[in-house]
């Protein structure tokens, strides 16, 4: 063997470097600059940053809030102090039948009012959405007004058309020998409830049409080929078509429901005593917080907290499970 052919076959034995040894695209993987990856958390750090700071800090605060205590001398000539006494203030919520009502009145509230809203809003999306249906965009921009008006207004609005001395209902009912108590205890819910679906009413018709525009108009022809009527293609095509929007609102009224606060405190003042500080939980937790006593409206506000997400979550796991099935 020659001394140059030696060479070649000791330089064919030797192990591959490992850099060399690469594949093109993992040497190139392995070449590449370190901070690279790092630009999307870059790009993504200032919602980390307002996120952590205008939603989980307020969250953790009220959390550590509640597992404490408020206590006062009894002679009330210093100042009060905090005690840690993490169970305290739960019992007591528990035990306080003013709050216990208003979690009570607001889970009927959301019952009743949270089905006959999205069945309102996808009676019109669906009168909207119909192929004989002239002015759309009238009607979607009217549908879509009252919930552009901020909810004080809205509730001001109302309590005009509510009150006893002006309201143009009652004016118009009285020649016929009855009025509506607008603010009688038994009522006053559902006048609550009224204010409501008026201002959401259109912005989930406007969520129930968007959901509607997705359905391919080659299966509403075929449909209208096989002879189906307006009435069984939005029964049988439309609504399951629109189920993951009807979840959404859904879920969404749930929410807003358990966060009811402008419309009953702006009426208040004129409800004559019928909606009283605590008619809700949010009222009820703001009454405390009036009072001085923090750590009890952080712990009412957890409780709520955790009952919403106990709803939701169940309603989600519901609603999932008849969509595989």
């Amino acid at each position: 063997m020659s001394h140059d052919t030696a060479t070649a076959h000791r330089a064919s034995q030797r192990p591959a470097d490992p850099q060399t040894a690469l594949p093109p695209r993992r040497a190139a993987r392995a070449g590449a600059p370190r901070g690279k990856g790092r630009t999307p958390l870059l790009f993504c750090a200032p919602f980390l940053v307002l996120f952590a700071g205008m939603y989980l800090a307020p969250i953790v605060y009220a959390a550590v809030s509640s597992l404490y205590s408020v206590h006062r001398s009894g002679l009330g000539l210093t100042a009060p102090t905090r005690v840690f006494d993490p169970g305290a203030n739960y019992l007591r919520a528990f035990e306080d039948s003013a709050f216990i009502g208003s979690l009570g009145r607001v889970a009927l509230f959301g019952l009743v009012q949270v089905p006959l809203m999205l069945g309102l809003a996808l009676g019109l999306a669906l009168l909207i959405d119909a192929k004989s249906a002239r002015g759309k965009g009238f009607f979607r921009l009217a549908g879509f007004v009252p919930y552009a008006v901020p909810g004080v207004s809205a509730a001001l609005i109302w309590s005009f058309m509510y009150s006893t001395q002006s309201s143009p209902v009652n004016r118009l009912l009285a020649p016929l020998g009855f009025t509506v108590p607008f603010f009688d205890e038994d009522l006053v819910l559902w006048s609550v409830a009224n204010i409501v679906t008026w201002s959401w009413a259109g912005y989930n018709m406007i969520i129930i049409y968007a959901a509607l525009q997705s359905i391919p108009a080659e299966t509403l022809e075929a449909a209208r080929m096989d002879g189906a009527s307006a009435f069984r293609i939005a029964w049988s095509i439309k609504i399951p078509a629109v189920r993951g929007a009807l979840v959404l609102t859904a879920v969404f009224s749930v929410i807003g429901s358990a966060q009811l606060f402008n419309e009953p405190a702006v009426l208040q003042p004129v409800s004559s005593g019928a909606i009283p500080s605590t008619f809700t939980p949010i009222m009820s937790a703001q009454s405390a917080v009036a009072a001085g006593n923090y750590p009890y409206a952080a712990a009412q506000s957890v409780v709520l907290a955790l009952l919403v997400a106990v709803v939701s979550f169940t309603f989600f796991k519901l609603t999932s499970r008849g969509e595989s099935a």
